[in-house]
């Protein structure tokens, strides 16, 4: 970990479990870290580990060079950042928002910024709580290079591995949203899973250790998906998209016989047979991406 300065100096706004952990993982690093929310008393406990507590959002923006927001979306950011009193204060000043929204939205703040001199990084958080300040964390960024690099130090100090995406100030958001479209949909298809297996006798703990091993084949297929999706080849060959209409079916069948909402897997199942009914039956699920694409 590098040794910081007093030149090393970071405010956070936002003190939610995500905001608290920021801030606790710059302390540890040692860096003058100032702290503000919107709620007051959640900065006692960082307070005592060395924070610095500003009775003002324009006060703890005007403590450092570097502003890290970590609120619920953009709407609460904009709330906050978008104030007259604020942005004066902000005014040749760095802030890196790190709280989850859309692309669009991270671009618009991006523009306002710039309208109103003041220098903006976008990011996302693609880990949990328990992971910031630990080699384990994930962090994305995108925006200007330069202002990447020259506030990399201070960014650094939360742990994990940092990358910067480029210069369009939306890809991180553009990540994040992906990713998490990934993840909310896993979840749920777990959790509709688990419904099934309670349904037919089979408790979550003893579906578990499978629902693990069925997590541990998708690396190499996400891997393989990709290349085809990139190559536009939408291999079939192992197993084509009619197979995989016939699995579905069974999984909507077993749950809606047990009263079960399959609206999830339905869904799933449609695009499948728009697939199947393009006349690409003998494609991979891999086709889907194609027929989502079209405009």
């Amino acid at each position: 970990m590098p040794t910081h300065t007093e030149q090393s100096a970071v405010t956070v706004l936002g003190l939610g479990p995500m905001g608290r952990a920021l801030v606790s993982a710059f302390l540890a690093a040692g860096v003058r870290t100032t702290v503000w929310n919107r709620t007051p008393g959640r900065d006692k406990e960082l307070v005592e580990q060395g924070a610095i507590s500003a009775a003002s959002a324009e006060e703890a923006v005007s403590a450092s060079p570097l502003t890290v927001v970590c609120v619920v979306n953009y709407d609460a950011s904009d709330a906050v950042l978008r104030r007259d009193a604020v942005t004066d204060a902000l005014k040749g000043r760095t802030v890196a928002n790190l709280s989850a929204d859309t692309p669009d939205r991270a671009r618009d703040t991006a523009r306002w910024a710039q309208e109103h001199g003041v220098r903006y990084l976008d990011g996302a958080i693609m880990t949990p709580v328990a992971t910031i300040g630990t080699p384990h964390g994930v962090f994305l960024h995108s925006g200007p290079a330069d202002l990447y690099e020259e506030h990399r130090p201070v960014l650094d100090a939360l742990g994990g591995t940092h990358t910067h995406l480029g210069e369009d100030t939306g890809r991180a958001a553009a990540y994040d949203v992906s990713l998490l479209d990934i993840f909310w949909t896993a979840m749920t298809g777990y959790m509709h899973a688990l419904a099934i297996a309670k349904a037919e006798g089979i408790s979550a703990q003893e579906l578990a250790p499978f629902a693990a091993g069925i997590g541990a084949i998708l690396p190499a297929i996400f891997e393989a998906s990709a290349a085809e999706v990139d190559n536009g080849t939408y291999s079939g060959e192992d197993n084509p998209i009619t197979s995989t209409a016939s699995t579905m079916s069974h999984v909507i069948h077993t749950s809606e016989s047990h009263g079960i909402d399959a609206g999830v897997m339905r869904a799933a199942e449609g695009l499948v047979r728009r697939v199947i009914d393009e006349d690409h039956g003998n494609d991979g699920a891999t086709r889907i991406v194609e027929l989502l694409g079209r405009r």
